[in-house]
């Protein structure tokens, strides 16, 4: 049910755009796109300032090697950071790399023995998706600026180094696609993730597969006015904005309405982990625990109990019954 509801929804959400690019383009075209991009902005901020201001009194690092310990015993210097610029490190290949999901693991009977190896196509499918909407989102910058800045132009070169057709086809319109597309088959098709797969988990592969192949579409088949689209582009984002040209076609008016709806529900859906890893206490925290004590500020006052009061209240007792103590009054009578 929650794959159809997702489907479903996307598939109304576009043609509302297209409809709305056909009928109402200052709406659609400006009103729509400021509005969103205001919820994204104050939605990411409240989240991330939540996240700021929730107390992180324990260092809960996740570590997947050998910690710090004794000399002769071998550190996993990034699996188990024991720095702040070890951790850093860390950050950084979990960030790039996606390092925690490549040595993620899983498991599966094999003639009735657990098996256990990498997930490697996992791996591969998210860096796919992860990179190519990065480097998409990059090369749209030129619509915004009247200049295109030197590292655009510079990505879209390597992009497009194939030189395929004309217009120049770019190898990350077809992998986003790819991995999208992976991402959502896999869910649709193995019935462990399909069981514990929800509505927020559907919509945002639908959505993001909508986008990215609508925004194929735009470059590849169904031709539009590039120079109308980048006038209303820079009016956006200098704010001034122009009403949109009629030469636009429809198809863009849906492709920009379903990436105005992604902004929107971003900081609400699970894709806002992008800004929480950098806040993630099991991610950004160096785990040395055996070697600095780490205090809860928040702790209130306990009154302890040393070693010697407690033999001078129990002392007694413990020797009546023979457990050895520091101090003996009998023999100390006995050495005066």
């Amino acid at each position: 049910m929650s794959i159809i509801i997702s489907l479903i929804a996307v598939v109304v959400l576009f043609v509302a755009g297209m409809a709305g690019g056909a009928g109402a383009r200052q709406v659609f075209g400006v009103y729509v796109p400021y509005a969103a991009f205001a919820i994204f902005l104050v939605g990411i901020a409240a989240r991330v300032i939540g996240w700021a201001k929730i107390p992180v009194p324990f260092r809960i690092p996740t570590s997947c090697g050998q910690q710090k310990s004794l000399p002769w015993i071998k550190h996993s210097t990034f699996d188990n950071p024991f720095t702040p610029m070890q951790a850093f490190v860390r950050m950084v290949l979990e960030v790039t790399l996606f390092r925690s999901l490549l040595k993620n693991t899983k498991s599966q009977l094999v003639n009735g023995k657990p098996v256990y190896a990498t997930d490697i196509w996992l791996w591969l499918g998210a860096m796919a998706f992860h990179w190519s909407f990065l480097i998409i989102v990059l090369r749209h910058i030129r619509l915004f600026v009247q200049d295109t800045p030197f590292f655009v132009t510079a990505i879209e070169r390597t992009d497009g180094f194939l030189q395929v057709g004309v217009p120049v086809f770019y190898m990350t319109s077809f992998l986003l696609l790819l991995g999208i597309g992976y991402l959502l088959a896999r869910r649709l098709l193995i019935p462990q993730v399909r069981y514990i797969s929800l509505l927020n988990d559907y919509f945002p592969l639908f959505l993001l597969l909508a986008i990215g192949g609508s925004g194929f579409f735009l470059r590849y088949i169904f031709k539009t006015d590039i120079v109308a689209i980048k006038e209303l582009a820079v009016g956006l984002a200098t704010f001034t904005p122009v009403t949109p040209d009629p030469g636009i076609n429809a198809l863009f008016f849906g492709h920009l309405f379903l990436v105005c709806v992604l902004l929107a529900c971003f900081p609400f859906s699970k894709l806002v982990h992008m800004a929480g890893v950098f806040l993630s206490p099991t991610r950004n925290l160096a785990n040395n625990n055996r070697a600095v004590r780490h205090i809860n500020p928040w702790n209130y006052p306990v009154k302890t109990h040393p070693y010697h009061e407690y033999e001078e209240e129990f002392g007694d007792l413990m020797r009546s019954v023979g457990i050895p103590t520091e101090h003996n009054p009998a023999e100390h009578a006995e050495k005066e």
